[in-house]
């Protein structure tokens, strides 16, 4: 059989190919989109159109901003349908459905998911050369802004949910931070999490880790200026975790699968914990084969974050690149491996991306 026989070189569908093309500008259209929605969020525009029906110099004066450039902004908005227009009044509206989801301080206000679509894209050159050469793009190359971006999208939902709804997923967890507790986040970001659990359970003591200094220093100005005094951080590589007292409980938010040395950090987490500490992994919902997460609508985006950022900033430093579709299977696996007991892993409240892995240290 001929090259020209073989039939990977079947003449395609012309019918298919059309839809597959429309389905295609589609996705350039949404791409485009995230950016207008970012200077959406950023401008303060959904807010503004959030007071109710304006014509375009009156929503330009709401949010106080140039006023052609919100009647262009607005046209992508109406196309788009997630805004209206009246042309009859030259009138722009925010339906109240669309303003639950991109403006308040709630959880529901996903205007900031936005921003990781444009942050991610300033490195993509380095990422197609970590395509032809191995490596990666590392953690500093996402800096600053990615320590803000990431501060943004999580203190929504941990102010929200972290003690109301994701503690008691671990039984007697609650009970035990309000009797007095010993605590640590390892990669703890800029610590909104401890911020929330300190303030929550004052009998018990809190110490976050994380390799950046910016957002350490984020961390301890937040605290400071709340008065926790029973809060603290530490600038520090999580996978050669090794406090001088242990700990009674360990938090991991959305933080293992970027790690260089993700068993490692597991190992030290076990180590670093008192026999029948607790340990809450808060981690990516999918499977770890990925014929299983086909149909599942947020895995487009689980890989292609984990493409752009958390599996390539592993890679930069040679680390093992798990990536953030690492799954429920291997996280199981890699949590036995690093000697945790029974795990149990639940959906999270409020936050459809994630699962919650509830294990410890056993007796």
């Amino acid at each position: 059989m001929t090259i020209a026989e073989s039939p990977d070189s079947a003449v395609p569908d012309r019918k298919k190919v059309r839809a597959f093309a429309r389905s295609l500008f589609g996705i350039y259209t949404h791409g485009a989109l995230a950016y207008m929605i970012d200077l959406g969020h950023r401008l303060g525009l959904f807010t503004a159109a959030a007071h109710g029906p304006a014509t375009s110099p009156e929503l330009a004066t709401r949010a106080g901003l140039d006023e052609r450039y919100v009647r262009e902004w607005l046209g992508a908005m109406v196309t788009a349908e997630i805004m209206t227009y009246d042309r009859d009044a030259a009138a722009y509206t925010l339906p109240p459905e669309h303003a639950a989801a991109l403006t308040g301080p709630g959880s529901k206000n996903m205007g900031p998911m936005a921003a990781m679509v444009t942050l991610l894209g300033r490195n993509l050159e380095g990422v197609e050369e970590a395509f032809r050469t191995g490596g990666g793009v590392p953690y500093d190359a996402f800096a600053p802004h990615f320590t803000g971006v990431m501060d943004e999208l999580n203190r929504r939902p941990l102010d929200e949910l972290l003690v109301e709804a994701w503690l008691p997923l671990a039984p007697g967890l609650t009970e035990r931070l309000a009797a007095g507790a010993r605590v640590a986040d390892v990669g703890c970001g800029t610590g909104h999490a401890l911020a929330v659990l300190g303030a929550a359970f004052p009998a018990s003591t809190f110490v976050g880790y994380d390799l950046s200094s910016e957002a350490i220093g984020l961390a301890r100005a937040e605290v400071a200026d709340a008065g926790l005094a029973n809060v603290s951080f530490e600038v520090a590589d999580v996978s050669a975790l090794a406090p001088q007292r242990p700990f009674d409980v360990v938090f991991a938010i959305d933080a293992v699968h970027d790690q260089a040395a993700p068993a490692e950090v597991l190992r030290g987490v076990h180590d670093a914990l008192t026999p029948g500490g607790t340990f809450v992994m808060i981690d990516m919902a999918a499977s770890s084969e990925l014929s299983e997460n086909v149909g599942n609508p947020f895995a487009p985006w689980i890989y292609s974050i984990s493409t752009l950022h958390c599996m390539t900033v592993s890679l930069a430093s040679g680390g093992a690149g798990l990536g953030a579709a690492w799954g429920e299977g291997l996280a199981r696996r890699m949590l036995g491996e690093a000697g945790f007991g029974e795990v149990t892993a639940h959906p999270a409240p409020g936050q459809g991306l994630n699962l919650i892995y509830v294990t410890g240290r056993p007796e």
